[in-house]
C-alpha cells in the first residue's frame, strides 16, 4: 500500500488537482481554530494534544477500517492521507514564478520570489550565480520537507506517521510566521528530522558526486545537534553538477541542477521502496 499510495499522491500533486481549500495547511489551520486557539497553544500540554490528536485520529480510523472490503478501504485511507501530506501548492507556485522571472531577466523579482520560497531563511546572495545556488539549496530542503521526510514516515509508520510529521511541521512554520516561541514544537521537529534528514542526505551522496558529497555527509551526519536544513542543503550542494554550457539564465543554472539532483534522489527512494515491497519488508 505504501508504494501505490506514494505514486498516486505524487501524480495528483504534480497535476495540481487538489485545490487550495483542501491543502493540508488549510485544513490544519481550520482544525487549530476550531479546537484550540493561539492562547491555549502557548501551554505545552495543549500543544502536545494538538500535535498528537490528528495522528491518533488517523491511526484509530486505520484500525477501524482494517480488513473492510478486502482492504480496499484501508488502501483508500492511505492514498487520501498521502495526497494531503504531499500537497504544497504554494511552494510550487512560488518556484514557478521564480523560474519565470529568471527567464524574462527580472533579477529584482527573482530575489523577491527567492525570499518568499523559504521565508524563514534570509537569502543573502552577492551575485546571480550565488542566488541560483542558494535557491537550489532551498529547493533541496523543501523537497525534503514536503517529499522525502513525508515519504519515509509514510513508508515506515503508515498514514499516522506522515500526519504526525506534517502536523509538527505546520505548527513550526506557523510559530515562525508569528515570531512566536514554541520550544516543544522545535524539539519535536528536531527529533523527527534527525534520522530522515541524514538518510535523505545520504541519498544525495548516492545520486550525485559520491566522493565530495560523502566527505561532506560524513562530517555532519554524526553531529547530534546539526540542524537538518544545513545537512540537506550542504550535502546537496556538494553533490550537484552544474551544467556550464546550459542555456538557462545564470541565476537558475545551479537551481535546476539541484532540482534534478532532488528528483534523482526521490527516484532512488521510490526504487528502494519497490525493493522493500518485493521482499515483503513493507506492505
Amino acid at each position: 500500500m505504501a508504494l501505490f499510495s506514494l505514486l498516486v499522491a505524487i501524480i495528483i500533486e504534480r497535476l495540481k488537482l487538489l485545490p487550495q481549500a483542501w491543502q493540508l495547511e488549510t485544513l490544519l489551520a481550520f482544525y487549530t481554530k476550531v479546537f484550540f486557539g493561539r492562547k491555549q497553544l502557548s501551554n505545552d500540554l495543549m500543544m502536545a494534544i494538538a500535535i498528537l490528536l490528528p495522528a491518533i485520529a488517523v491511526q484509530v480510523l486505520a484500525w477501524f477500517v482494517a480488513g473492510l472490503f478486502w482492504g480496499l478501504v484501508s488502501l483508500l485511507l492511505w492514498v487520501a492521507v498521502a495526497i494531503l501530506c504531499f500537497s504544497h501548492l504554494k511552494q510550487r507556485q512560488l518556484f514557478k514564478q521564480y523560474i519565470q522571472a529568471a527567464c524574462r531577466g527580472d533579477s529584482q523579482a527573482c530575489y523577491h520570489f527567492a525570499d518568499s520560497l523559504d521565508p524563514y531563511v534570509s537569502i543573502d546572495a552577492v551575485s546571480e550565480r550565488d542566488l541560483g545556488a542558494k535557491v537550489g539549496q532551498s529547493v533541496a530542503w523543501l523537497n525534503y520537507r514536503f517529499y522525502g521526510a513525508v515519504a519515509l514516515y509514510l513508508i515506515f509508520f503508515g498514514p499516522a506517521g506522515a500526519v504526525l510529521y506534517c502536523t509538527v511541521r505546520y505548527f513550526s512554520d506557523d510559530a515562525k510566521a508569528r515570531e512566536a516561541s514554541l520550544p516543544l514544537v522545535d524539539t519535536a521537529l528536531m527529533l523527527l528530522d534527525w534520522l530522515p534528514s541524514r538518510l535523505i542526505a545520504f541519498g544525495y551522496v548516492l545520486s550525485g558526486h559520491f566522493s565530495k558529497a560523502f566527505s561532506c555527509w560524513r562530517k555532519q551526519a554524526f553531529q547530534l545537534k546539526r540542524p537538518a536544513r544545513e545537512i540537506i542543503s550542504e550535502v546537496a550542494l556538494a553533490a550537484e553538477t552544474i551544467e556550464s554550457d546550459s542555456n538557462a539564465p545564470i541565476c537558475v543554472q545551479s537551481t535546476i541542477s539541484l532540482l534534478q539532483l532532488s528528483k534523482r534522489n526521490f527516484i532512488l527512494l521510490v526504487t528502494g521502496l519497490s525493493l522493500l515491497t518485493i521482499f515483503g519488508v513493507v506492505v
